[in-house]
């Protein structure tokens, strides 16, 4: 009897102290005056720097990551068990009456994976993504497996995600339940895809979505606007599970990146967790740096815990979505791409596909990411390709042949993509002026023609290698390579085109270097011809 009133002591007391949580952010702390605002507690491990832009700059990107140019990243998680792709763990929740998240207007009609979600699992007042986590097993999950794959295919280092805005942990984290080793799969997928990635030789990053989750999730603790389930709160409203939810945002929180400064602190210890957890080579916001400060804290102690890991030396990583200001990060770009060669490095995060599993979904061909990745590194950039897996693990017959058909590519031409820089232009030929937009897209959808080059230079200068983006139709002429050009300032003494041991015949001309077109063609997605000096 005395157990079982001890029993319900602790449920009573639970369900008080989420109330009391629901009752305190639903007040508002992100409207706090400035000088109400709680304490922030941001320890920082001890090391050459400070949450300071000024400490922050003395960082440089490393070596290994300039010279890795090619990642893959492994965007997976329980929202691919509906196969309707991206952001489900939210749109489940936009049914009639929700609100937009960019205009913040109401929208009478439903989202379709609201409509997919009420047919196929039931109304999300009573089953919602809680109940899609269990569903998770991920039990065709081979971690050595892929890793050895993506080693083939020519990635140098992996990234695996860390939390999504879902508020799931892929780690075992001891910060609260929601987590990938207490439920759904039961395994560390952070832990097991490092050891993976290890065994392999290839660099490891995680990847943090958390920070925009606080409002991301919001949508959980509305209900329907209209219909038979009007006003019947979501799952997100029950006190239960504001752990996985979030409590609810004050009025006026609704960017990207909350103002709440108690879930900066809850952030920050999370991202600590991690961080000193794994260890990781990389780490990577989906944002600008969060929180101002707090953001400056996580990155200091980031890289002050890599320093200690590899003794004094800095050898860590940080991607977000803004201008670095000084090289205190390494600027990152959503499915887009810089237009122009950037004095920093940098780097592209993009999907063959939608960021989860979708059903029917169309993938990028060999072609398009090979062509995508030679635009980017002629940029000093590199190109973190997320390579979707489906629910249970495992990758569809489809990707399979469209990495084989990269890793066969690369094997001829890597030469001119690994441990290169870029040239004194990055490339020439009719497409370079047609505007890309700063988008991906703007590259694959290109109809590059054999006039169309792009240009990588080896480390000590002797070798630039000039890629052809489309099979020659003649003899190949390469503008900026001309005898009296001002970019080829040394003669050419020898030209190779990789991949064959056929002897070409060229000239150095006034107004081109002209390489008399190849009996064979190595490889159709792209040629490359390394030029000598």
């Amino acid at each position: 009897m005395k157990k079982e009133k001890q029993t319900m002591y602790r449920t009573t007391h639970k369900l008080i102290m989420n109330s009391v949580a629901a009752l305190v952010f639903s007040t508002g702390l992100s409207a706090l005056a400035a000088d109400d605002k709680p304490a922030l507690n941001l320890p920082i491990t001890k090391g050459p720097f400070e949450a300071k832009d000024s400490s922050l700059t003395a960082s440089q990107c490393p070596e290994w990551f300039r010279d890795a140019k090619f990642g893959i990243w492994a965007h997976w998680g329980p929202q691919a068990v509906p196969r309707q792709g991206d952001w489900y763990a939210r749109k489940l929740y936009e049914g009639p009456g929700a609100v937009d998240r960019k205009t913040q207007k109401v929208s009478k009609n439903p989202s379709s994976d609201y409509s997919y979600h009420v047919k196929t699992y039931g109304h999300p007042s009573v089953f919602g993504y809680k109940d899609i986590i269990p569903l998770w097993k991920a039990e065709k999950w081979n971690p050595d497996v892929l890793m050895a794959l993506y080693k083939k295919v020519g990635a140098k280092y992996f990234v695996s995600m860390a939390s999504h805005h879902d508020n799931f942990f892929l780690w075992d984290s001891k910060v609260h339940r929601w987590n990938s080793v207490q439920m759904g799969p039961k395994k560390d997928v952070v832990g097991l895809w490092q050891k993976a990635a290890q065994k392999e030789g290839l660099r490891f990053g995680v990847s943090e979505h958390l920070a925009a989750s606080y409002t991301w999730f919001q949508p959980s603790h509305r209900s329907d606007a209209s219909g038979p389930k009007a006003g019947v709160p979501y799952d997100g409203n029950d006190p239960t599970y504001q752990d996985l939810y979030h409590t609810k945002a004050a009025p006026g929180d609704t960017g990207w990146l909350t103002t709440n400064p108690t879930w900066h602190q809850e952030w920050f210890n999370i991202i600590k967790e991690l961080v000193e957890t794994y260890h990781p080579d990389l780490l990577y916001s989906d944002s600008a740096l969060p929180f101002g400060d707090v953001g400056r804290s996580m990155l200091a102690n980031y890289y002050n815990d890599n320093v200690a890991q590899n003794a004094g030396k800095l050898e860590a990583v940080y991607n977000c979505k803004e201008f670095s200001n000084g090289g205190k990060w390494v600027r990152d770009y959503e499915r887009g791409v810089a237009d122009m060669i950037a004095k920093d490095p940098w780097q592209t995060d993009t999907s063959i596909g939608d960021w989860y599993y979708r059903t029917g979904q169309k993938y990028m061909t060999s072609g398009e990411v090979v062509r995508m990745l030679i635009d980017i590194v002629s940029k000093n950039g590199n190109l973190l390709l997320n390579v979707v897996q489906t629910p249970e693990g495992d990758l569809e017959p489809d990707v399979l042949a469209i990495l084989d058909g990269i890793a066969t590519w690369m094997e001829i031409n890597k030469e001119g993509i690994f441990s290169t820089r870029p040239w004194k232009v990055y490339g020439e030929g009719p497409m370079m002026t047609v505007k890309e937009k700063g988008k991906t897209d703007g590259i694959t959808k290109l109809q590059f023609t054999a006039e169309d080059f792009r240009f990588t230079a080896s480390k000590d200068g002797a070798v630039v290698y000039a890629f052809e983006l489309a099979p020659p139709t003649g003899d190949v002429r390469l503008v900026s390579l001309a005898k009296d050009g001002k970019l080829a300032d040394k003669p050419v003494t020898g030209v190779k085109l990789l991949g064959s041991d056929e002897k070409l015949e060229w000239k150095q001309e006034a107004g081109a270097l002209v390489i008399k077109k190849p009996a064979k063609v190595p490889n159709a997605l792209a040629l490359t011809y390394e030029i000598r000096f």
